[in-house]
């Protein structure tokens, strides 16, 4: 298994616990955005600068993550593309997508474009709390635990 982060969007907070987790366990992290990303020193923790464009990072995940690997995102097209490709997606706060959640997401993102597009407000995200990050940690170290009773 290797964990996957789209890294353009990833919270700091959420990259610490995965850096703290790779080195535990010794799972190879590798964080993909457009832009220069500062990982610490590890034979574990990488980082791959792509090109700047509409979702090259996400093109690069899709076409390097294996089946049984983990992604970290935010971004449901992105979680949609690796749960058919066989991958797990886990979101910055915590939720691991399954195909029916990551629909319910599609419908819900395609739903609050078409209000946007009509001119409603419809605000951000909240921002990511401490029960988000320890939501996060939780799954991330229950993945990792299924991770190693596979093994």
């Amino acid at each position: 298994m290797r964990i996957w982060v789209d890294a353009d969007a990833c919270p700091v907070v959420i990259r610490e616990i995965l850096f703290r987790a790779a080195e535990r366990t010794r799972v190879e992290l590798i964080l993909v955005a457009n832009h220069a990303i500062r990982v610490p020193p590890s034979q574990v923790i990488k980082s791959i600068q792509v090109g700047a464009g509409f979702d090259v990072a996400d093109h690069k995940i899709v076409q390097s993550a294996a089946p049984g690997d983990l992604v970290v995102t935010a971004d449901i097209p992105l979680a949609a593309e690796i749960i058919e490709a066989g991958a797990l997606a886990l979101n910055p706060r915590g939720e691991l997508y399954t195909s029916e959640t990551v629909r319910e997401r599609l419908n819900m993102r395609d739903f609050m474009d078409t209000m946007r597009a009509s001119g409603v407000e419809t605000g951000g995200a909240a921002a990511l709390s401490q029960r988000d990050r320890q939501a996060f940690a939780n799954q991330l170290d229950r993945i990792l635990a299924q991770r190693d009773k596979d093994i």
